[in-house]
């Protein structure tokens, strides 16, 4: 299978994962044109368990090194398993969450709280899980300065979205998109360190009897993703945060191009999620997992500058925005000298 053999490598894709992350919600942007994103999110649901197939029986069976896909899913013990689907279960809880607070407050807004709040929360969580199983750690003193710096990032997110007076959205609702947004960060914070107890993060070559290799970990994520779907997005249709309930007759009639638009949205992600499973043995965990997580950077300047989410905003609200772009850029810095 296919391996990171260098730190300088794995910072690399370590940013393809930050672009990945901070860009899929311009799918949800596109299908929102028609589409209701409790409907979008099921399309991108399966284009995240098909992209996950496919990289597992590509780059996860390819090569000398390590073990393929196939032999890996067969020794792996039923704790590693059961710990993905876990973490599986409990990232879906928390993406639709955010799924929801995008539809509401946008991606500028979204994706700065909440998944910067995700990545303070778990780069502790994945701290803890890397010095359990004796992998890479990185400098803490960095580490800490890094994550401080993007925490003061979301600060001045959050008050430029109390501020905005310009997005088309009522107060009411802005609220609402805030605190989906704050929920599912804390929620995501948790599902990262879940996964990374089941792969031996200090040796993908030769991992322990049991664990599993980042490709088999991102298929039975998915398919953890897929199957609580069932039941979260179920819910979700019929009680929607706004707006009145839709119908699985509603998802059906929808034209291949929409369902392809969602398909594409759900395989963006899933790549950014496999390159920072893959690249958590180089780098370590907590270092993979908040460098990243800088894609709330990248979501907001797609919701600054092209989806132009803060247009008509009052004074001052630019200002905030810029001291948010600058502190996050910092904070991701700090965070890849902290690693090396």
């Amino acid at each position: 299978m296919f391996i990171v053999n260098s730190y300088a490598l794995a910072v690399v894709l370590c940013f393809v994962t930050m672009l990945c992350w901070g860009s899929w919600g311009n799918t949800q942007k596109l299908a929102a044109k028609s589409w209701r994103y409790e409907l979008f999110y099921w399309d991108y649901v399966i284009g995240m368990v098909i992209f996950a197939l496919l990289l597992a029986f590509t780059a996860g069976s390819i090569g000398s090194e390590g073990r393929p896909f196939i032999a890996d899913i067969q020794q792996a013990s039923w704790s590693s398993i059961l710990w993905i689907l876990l973490g599986g279960l409990i990232f879906n809880a928390s993406n639709i969450l955010l799924s929801a607070s995008t539809s509401i407050a946008g991606m500028s807004v979204a994706f700065p709280l909440g998944v910067g709040l995700a990545l303070v929360l778990g780069v502790v969580n994945n701290y803890i899980v890397a010095l359990q199983q004796g992998a890479k750690t990185g400098n803490v003193l960095l580490l800490i300065i890094g994550v401080a710096l993007v925490v003061c990032a979301i600060v001045f997110n959050g008050i430029a979205a109390g501020r905005n007076g310009g997005s088309g959205v009522s107060a009411a609702d802005q609220r609402k998109g805030i605190v989906l947004a704050l929920v599912a960060g804390v929620v995501m914070s948790f599902f990262s360190s879940f996964v990374m107890r089941a792969m031996d993060t200090g040796n993908f070559v030769s991992p322990a009897p049991g664990k599993v290799t980042p490709y088999t970990a991102i298929v039975v994520f998915t398919v953890g993703v897929l199957l609580s779907n069932l039941v979260f997005n179920t819910l979700v249709m019929r009680k929607p945060f706004v707006g009145s309930p839709v119908s699985y007759g509603q998802y059906f009639s929808g034209d291949a191009k929409t369902h392809l638009v969602g398909m594409l949205g759900g395989a963006v992600w899933c790549l950014g999620t496999a390159l920072s499973y893959i690249t958590a043995e180089k780098a370590g965990p907590a270092v993979s997992y908040a460098l990243g997580q800088g894609a709330p950077m990248v979501a907001a300047i797609w919701g600054v500058f092209i989806w132009k989410e803060f247009k008509g905003a009052k004074k001052g609200v630019y200002g905030l925005l810029a001291a948010m772009f600058c502190f996050f850029v910092a904070g991701l810095a700090t965070i890849v000298i902290a690693g090396n």
